[in-house]
């Protein structure tokens, strides 16, 4: 089989890209990575090409099957983990708030404060970058400088936190311990190992593959989602 890898970023023609994948130039197509304005959901799934989608689509009704994280649960557990190492004072660096997966990590977050009996601290939100996140936390420890534990949305991000946490001087974990998200084994400066809720990307694609295949092959075969469950992985930069 040959693989077409196609980019498109915000500003691009997307009806171009559209109207290739409609051209019979593919036999079917996996959407990563997407924005709630690209409306591929809506566009593909009524196309007839199959088409399966790596992270919960906005659209729903249209039978798109797709392969994700427990993104909510994910969040609940990086925030009863803070409240449970006694951490009070939280606050989260979230993602883009037009992607799904940000959303409902920023949703179980909110939950899992909640359930911990505190009150939800403030909001930032990131793009996923290191640099972004280290943006969103120099605006979070602005409004909110009594913070004493932050969730940032990727690991990429907490690493920007802790880059920030650092530069005003605070130590991590002691003053401030940071849970990140993906598991990419990332390590911040100085070795610190990264708390994280695992996404187990490698077999994420590897499924949503498989489901594209079968897809392909039994086009009237009705395809549910599969989500894979969310594992906090416990590291240095929550251990006092």
């Amino acid at each position: 089989m040959q693989l077409v890898l196609l980019m498109s970023r915000a500003g691009d023609d997307s009806a171009r890209t559209m109207r290739y994948l409609r051209g019979g130039h593919v036999d079917g197509a996996i959407v990563v990575s997407f924005h709630e304005a690209d409306g591929w959901a809506e566009t593909l799934g009524t196309t007839g090409l199959p088409t399966v989608f790596i992270g919960r689509p906005w659209a729903a009704g249209f039978g798109v099957p797709y392969v994700d994280l427990d993104n909510r649960e994910g969040g609940r557990l990086a925030a009863r983990h803070l409240a449970a190492i006694g951490r009070t004072r939280l606050g989260t660096v979230a993602g883009p708030a037009d992607m799904t997966a940000a959303v409902d990590r920023l949703d179980g977050w909110m939950q899992g404060v909640r359930e911990a009996g505190l009150q939800p601290g403030p909001v930032i939100h990131g793009d996923f970058t290191t640099t972004g996140g280290a943006e969103a936390a120099r605006n979070l420890l602005a409004d909110a400088p009594e913070l004493d534990g932050v969730f940032a949305a990727s690991d990429l991000m907490a690493l920007g936190v802790i880059e920030t946490v650092r530069g005003m001087g605070r130590r991590v974990p002691e003053d401030v311990a940071v849970v990140g998200f993906d598991n990419h084994s990332l390590l911040a400066a100085n070795g610190l190992g990264l708390t994280t809720v695992t996404q187990p990307m490698v077999d994420m694609a590897v499924t949503a593959g498989q489901l594209l295949i079968r897809a392909i092959e039994n086009p009237d075969q009705q395809l549910e989602p599969v989500i894979y469950p969310a594992e906090l992985v416990i590291r240095e930069s929550t251990r006092a």
